[in-house]
C-alpha cells in the first residue's frame, strides 16, 4: 500500500471520527450561565459584542436564545404532518440560534448582516438579535432592557406586538414571563462569575 494510500485513509478514518466541535449541539447544564460561557467562550464575546454595539444584556440575549434554540445552532421548527404521518414542511422557516424567520434573516442581510451571515453562527445571530431589537425599541418604545415585552415582540413581531396580538396567547405571556426571570438568573449568575 502506498504511502499516499495510506494517508488517504488516515485522513479518512480521523476525519469520520467525530468533529468535536460540537456543531449544533447545546452547551450541558443551561441552567447555569457560567457553564453555558465556561463551555463556549465564542458566545460570551459574541453577547458582549451585541452588547456594545445595541445596548441589549447579555442575560436577555442568552435567555431568548435559550427559549428560542436551546443554544443549538441548526435548531429548525417541528415537521408539520398530513393525515398525521406525511411530512408536508416545517411549521415555519425559522431556523438557528435566534430562530429567524427567512424574511426577516433575509431583512436583516441586507440592511446590516450581509449577504454570508448564517443563522447558525452564534456571531451573526446574536447581531441579528440586537439589530431587531433596537427597531423594536425605535418603533414601540419598548426600552431594550426590558426582557418580558421585547420577546413579545421578538417573537409575535413588532406590528403584532403593537396589534397586542400577544394579549390573547396565555402560553405567551407565560412563556414571556419564564424568559424575563431566566434573564434575571443569568444575570445573577454571570456577576458571581464575575463575566458580568
Amino acid at each position: 500500500m502506498s504511502s499516499f494510500l495510506r494517508a488517504m485513509i488516515l485522513m479518512l478514518v480521523l476525519g469520520s471520527c467525530g468533529g468535536g466541535s460540537g456543531y449544533g449541539s447545546a452547551p450541558r447544564d443551561l441552567d447555569n450561565a457560567c457553564s453555558i460561557v465556561s463551555q463556549r467562550p465564542e458566545y460570551l464575546r459574541a453577547f458582549k459584542t451585541v452588547e456594545r454595539r445595541y445596548g441589549v444584556p447579555v442575560p436577555s440575549l442568552m435567555a431568548i436564545i435559550y427559549q428560542e434554540s436551546k443554544f443549538i445552532s441548526d435548531n429548525r421548527t417541528p415537521h408539520r404532518y398530513a393525515l398525521g404521518v406525511i411530512p408536508v414542511g416545517r411549521q415555519s422557516s425559522a431556523f438557528g440560534y435566534s430562530q429567524a424567520l427567512d424574511g426577516t434573516w433575509k431583512e436583516y442581510q441586507q440592511a446590516k448582516g450581509g449577504r454570508r451571515a448564517r443563522r447558525d453562527d452564534i456571531y451573526a445571530a446574536t447581531d441579528f438579535m440586537g439589530w431587531y431589537m433596537e427597531q423594536t425599541v425605535a418603533e414601540t418604545g419598548v426600552p431594550i432592557y426590558d426582557t418580558r415585552n421585547q420577546y413579545l415582540a421578538y417573537h409575535d413581531g413588532r406590528t403584532g406586538f403593537k396589534r397586542g396580538t400577544w394579549k390573547s396567547k396565555s402560553w405567551l405571556v407565560r412563556i414571556a414571563g419564564e424568559v424575563e426571570t431566566r434573564a434575571v438568573l443569568y444575570d445573577t449568575q454571570l456577576r458571581s462569575c464575575g463575566r458580568r
